[in-house]
């Protein structure tokens, strides 16, 4: 049997705390025995849960052995990780152990360092501190989770379930994940990403940097045909030192962060009026609707007629 050891930290969010204990108790293989066996694992005697307070059967004891452990989300992601956690986490990684987060529980997976040098997700709300505080991670904040192989991450809240099917699969394969699938009344696999629920009317602009004139400048331009030279020539510079500029102050290239004012703008004409997708797309810069659906695509995970039925 598959022993997973979920590890409440202060200040857990029962939510993320309950959705693998709920996932993985529920799973059963085809002669009905359970598939996994649940530790829900504690640093201290008493774990502040917000509303309530919980005492786990096991303290950081329980993470030794487990074939899994879960990092749920915490209600202050940047607080910091007790030393105790951090080694028991490293030393569980270093003897194989798969490790995964659900929403904010990516930040104290972080704070071990074992997520250096690799691709991560998180609430979307969170996406940019963590990418701020943790240079060295590739923050993507667009997508439900992401598998390195033995660590893995999740976004937020219900992500958490996708996260746990996705692992039941992995282990016990499509049938068994399916059944899990159809208890917690759940696809196996959703449609689209995380970017789909981010809401902005704009990208968002780095606030007193040398670049906020002309990002702004490109905001109220997203209508019209801009090349990487159209750009550079604005702003009075070279494309080369443009690109270079871009990168450091808003971490993209000039044409992906044009793409992405785009298709968030995008997306609040889909939710706010009744144009085609036709119109949208023209609206937002796009040549032709075939580039502006599949750019729409790429970027949410779902196309814009799907996006429309479940926002609008």
């Amino acid at each position: 049997m598959h022993t997973i050891a979920v590890l409440a930290l202060d200040q857990v969010i029962p939510f993320d705390l309950s959705t693998p204990i709920e996932v993985f108790t529920r799973t059963r293989l085809p002669d009905g025995r359970p598939g996994y066996q649940i530790r829900v694992c504690a640093e201290q005697p008493e774990t502040d849960a917000g509303s309530f307070s919980l005492r786990a059967p096991w303290g950081l004891e329980g993470l030794k052995g487990a074939d899994t452990i879960i990092v749920p989300g915490t209600a202050v992601p940047t607080a910091p990780l007790a030393p105790a956690v951090r080694d028991a986490l490293r030393a569980a990684a270093e003897e194989g152990t798969r490790i995964a987060s659900i929403c904010s529980g990516t930040f104290p997976l972080a704070a071990t360092g074992l997520l250096n040098g690799m691709r991560a997700t998180t609430h979307w709300i969170a996406a940019g501190l963590l990418a701020t505080a943790y240079p060295d991670i590739e923050v993507d904040p667009d997508v439900l989770y992401v598998d390195n192989g033995q660590i893995l991450t999740s976004a937020g809240a219900a992500a958490g379930l996708d996260l746990c099917l996705h692992m039941i699969r992995k282990d016990y394969g499509s049938a068994i994940a399916a059944d899990a699938a159809r208890l917690s009344v759940m696809p196996l696999e959703r449609e689209g990403g995380q970017a789909q629920f981010i809401v902005h009317d704009y990208a968002p602009t780095p606030q007193g940097s040398t670049l906020e004139p002309l990002l702004v400048w490109l905001q109220d331009n997203l209508g019209t045909d801009l090349t990487l030279a159209d750009i550079a020539a604005h702003a009075g510079t070279s494309t080369r030192t443009l690109i270079r500029r871009f990168r450091e102050q808003t971490g993209t290239t000039p044409l992906q962060w044009l793409h992405r004012a785009r298709i968030r703008q995008a997306q609040h004409l889909l939710e706010s009026t009744h144009h085609t997708v036709e119109r949208i797309g023209a609206q937002v810069g796009f040549g032709s609707p075939t580039a502006f659906r599949d750019r729409f695509k790429k970027t949410t995970g779902v196309s814009p007629h799907s996006y429309r039925r479940a926002f609008s």
